[in-house]
């Protein structure tokens, strides 16, 4: 583990380095405070212990390391737009700090400087790397629009949710590994295995990060308990429960996710006992088992060393457990 923590005090210490006051202040005091806020940064520890595991000083991958954790906080600050989400990581919104217009700027910003951060390798890795990241911005977008289009539909299947919270997340875990495999100049065999075992991770991630939604603890979780309910957000807690739960129940449940309350408390807490007593939660833990454990197979197919396999192992259990 302390190895793990040793990539993210490098990033974090390269982050701190790059986030320097800059103007006009309206434009960058937005993005310094987002990148700030602190956060996992998952992807780009993912992306430096790539680089190192095919045998590559780690420090090469830190440009795009940082380009990747840039277009993720972009992209969350373009989503808290359109959730009208409150809060991120226990602090404001950016939207709510500012307003809707500096957020929709910075955000934009935020997605040039991360392309920018590519033109520091040479032109090969270069090419690789914005081909690579274009192909999985674009996919975050419309794994976005799956997920606002999800929000007025009662027919969402396992099937589509899955393939959504794949474009929306599980694209960037992938690519965030993959960049550092490019860097590092690994096989287009081993930059394949190193993608898929990202995209298998950032699935369970993302199952873990809808299970904490909605029973995760808030003083841990950063972000408002119970949002996707809020929202009525046709998450694999909510299809597995309707695909569970006997007709009556079914039919309240389907109700409760088209109404918008003032007061969510009850709405909260009674959608969350059919999550429970329906087998959805429990489901849902199995599934996020299930995917990891695809991770780790393909984890084994990777020449890389045994000891770097373990330490990417490592990681991705921690984050099967995680709290936050």
């Amino acid at each position: 583990m302390q190895e793990i923590l040793d990539f993210r005090t490098v990033f974090v210490d390269y982050l701190q380095a790059f986030s320097k006051e800059r103007e006009p202040k309206n434009l960058y005091s937005p993005i310094n405070y987002i990148l700030q806020l602190g956060g996992k940064r998952l992807r780009p520890v993912l992306t430096l212990m790539a680089a190192d595991a095919f045998n590559c000083d780690y420090e090469k991958a830190l440009d795009a390391a940082l380009s990747i954790e840039i277009f993720h906080n972009f992209s969350l600050v373009h989503d808290d737009i359109m959730d009208d989400a409150p809060l991120r990581r226990g602090k404001q919104t950016v939207h709510e700090k500012w307003d809707v217009n500096t957020g929709i700027l910075s955000g934009d910003a935020m997605l040039i400087m991360a392309y920018q951060l590519f033109e520091n390798y040479e032109p090969s890795t270069f090419q690789s790397l914005a081909k690579l990241f274009g192909k999985t911005a674009l996919e975050v977008c419309e794994g976005q629009q799956y997920d606002v289009d999800f929000e007025t539909r009662d027919d969402v299947t396992v099937s589509e949710y899955l393939r959504m919270i794949e474009y929306k997340t599980a694209v960037l875990v992938g690519a965030a590994m993959k960049m550092g495999a490019i860097v590092a100049g690994a096989s287009e065999k081993d930059q394949n295995g190193i993608y898929e075992f990202g995209r298998l991770l950032g699935v369970a991630f993302q199952l873990q990060d809808d299970y904490l939604d909605a029973f995760g603890d808030p003083k841990t979780f950063g972000k408002q308990v119970g949002g996707d309910i809020i929202e009525n957000k046709k998450t694999y807690l909510y299809i597995k429960a309707v695909q569970f739960l006997e007709p009556s129940d079914r039919a309240f449940l389907q109700q409760l996710f088209t109404v918008n309350l003032e007061d969510n408390v009850e709405k909260i807490e009674t959608v969350k006992q059919f999550f429970v007593s329906s087998g959805s939660a429990e489901e849902t833990q199995r599934e996020i088992e299930n995917y990891t454990n695809k991770a780790f197979l393909v984890l084994e197919t990777l020449s890389i060393p045994k000891e770097k396999k373990s330490l990417l192992k490592q990681f991705g259990n921690t984050l099967m457990t995680r709290k936050v």
